[in-house]
């Protein structure tokens, strides 16, 4: 018997067989980590329905059951505002732009995140606002939409300096249809947006934080400011645009759980190249970059849960480009070195590593081994260069997640075909 072998004999002896997605037991698995202030549920694509179905199950059961009251993912803050609207019962702002329109639509215009919202809503309804769940988004792409929905609550609370606040932001309008435009412009030494725009977060920060307008526009402050950095930077290469990424959706899942109070707890939904401890992967040894996981490890300690989720094969929607079309690919079977090669080889179709207490397995899966990263983009015709980092998964994550094959994720129209959800989504209008 090969080490490989082995190795997959000790994962097949070692983990806990889980029953299908569409039994109620599966969602039972949420009650380990029901003592966790954080549990980050991670995906290995941004395009497989078996990720977001179980993912939406173990949300469910953590509001349920353990007190999470914070579902935050890897969305635009505004974006995901306007969901977070609709699960309180609160009437769409009258200059809200539907969410979830730019590249990659999928994302979040599909059905497990649809039925989420919608569980969500009639969860909340009759509960006091405090005690209501919400739907926060992390990342900082939309910049034109966060300088909107500052500017609208100034207009609306203060509109002398709603007048000082377009004047500062007046210098990166030009820019915010086509952000890359702007880091091409700063990569050449245009700096003069910077002092402008963190002035303004500074001093609506600076305002008391009580009720939601007020923590919604402080959010969309940071955000301007953060992705005014991002986008100067992203042309300079390296580590920094995304170390600056992760840090501000480590700072913003900070801001919210301190908002919620002392006991506040979260479910976080990110890609494993978020969830995942960087310092365990070549994102942190060979790369230099920090992540999400990681951060959330440094800030909170036993109180985070990073879940990594895999899959052998099956069917995968993505672009073969930023911005291109998107489309259902087919998933080559795993690398035979890989990790994900290893789970496969255990015979288990579905079934849960779980990492925290040390032991035999973990010790031997911190070992390195090629994973499989599959984001918005999926290029199967170079997938090993592409596609695959090293990693130590036993101390990269807390708890592997395993579906041997999967489908590729799918809006609310035909089986097998990339139907976004109708754009009166979620509010049925």
């Amino acid at each position: 018997m090969s080490a490989a072998d082995g190795l997959a004999q000790a994962i097949a002896g070692g983990c806990t067989r889980l029953p299908p997605l569409d039994e109620a037991g599966f969602a039972a698995i949420a009650d380990r980590w029901a003592d966790c202030r954080v549990l980050m549920l991670g995906e290995a694509s941004h395009g497989t329905a078996e990720f977001y179905q179980a993912r939406a199950a173990i949300t469910r059961r953590m509001i349920e059951r353990h007190g999470v009251r914070i579902v935050a993912v890897e969305a635009d803050w505004p974006d995901a505002a306007v969901l977070d609207r609709h699960v309180r019962g609160l009437p769409p702002r009258g200059n809200a732009e539907r969410p979830f329109q730019r590249f990659p639509r999928w994302m979040w215009r599909n059905a497990p995140v649809a039925g989420l919202v919608d569980w969500m809503r009639d969860w909340n309804r009759d509960r006091a606002p405090e005690d209501q769940a919400g739907f926060h988004g992390l990342d900082m792409y939309n910049l034109s939409a966060s300088i909107g929905a500052v500017l609208d609550y100034l207009d609306n609370t203060d509109p002398e300096a709603a007048v000082v606040a377009r004047r500062r932001y007046g210098c990166l309008e030009p820019w915010t249809g086509q952000p890359a435009a702007y880091g091409r412009l700063a990569g050449s030494g245009y700096h003069g947006c910077e002092q402008a725009v963190v002035q303004q977060c500074r001093e609506l920060l600076a305002r008391a934080l009580e009720g939601r307008d007020q923590l919604d526009a402080a959010q969309n402050a940071r955000l301007v400011a953060s992705a005014e950095r991002y986008y100067r930077v992203m042309y300079r290469g390296g580590a920094e645009a995304w170390n600056l990424r992760d840090s501000h959706m480590a700072d913003t899942l900070d801001h919210l759980l301190q908002a919620g109070g002392a006991g506040s707890k979260a479910v976080v939904w990110a890609h494993n190249s978020h969830i995942g401890d960087a310092r365990r992967t070549e994102m942190g040894s060979r790369l230099g970059e920090h992540n999400l996981g990681q951060l959330a490890r440094e800030r909170w300690g036993a109180g985070v849960v990073l879940v990594g989720f895999g899959t052998h094969c099956g069917t995968v929607t993505a672009a073969s480009d930023w911005n291109g079309k998107a489309q259902v690919m087919t998933v080559l079977p795993s690398q035979p070195d890989s990790f994900e090669r290893l789970c496969h080889d255990s015979g288990i179709s579905c079934f849960l590593l779980d990492f925290r207490n040390g032991g035999e397995l973990a010790a031997r899966l911190s070992q390195p081994f090629p994973q499989r990263f599959i984001g918005v983009i999926y290029r199967p015709e170079n997938e090993r260069v592409s596609h695959y980092m090293q990693a130590h998964a036993g101390q990269q994550y807390d708890g592997w997640i395993w579906f041997d094959r999967t489908q590729a994720l799918v809006g609310g129209g035909n089986p097998g075909q990339q139907d976004d959800l109708p754009d009166t989504w979620p509010f049925g209008l």
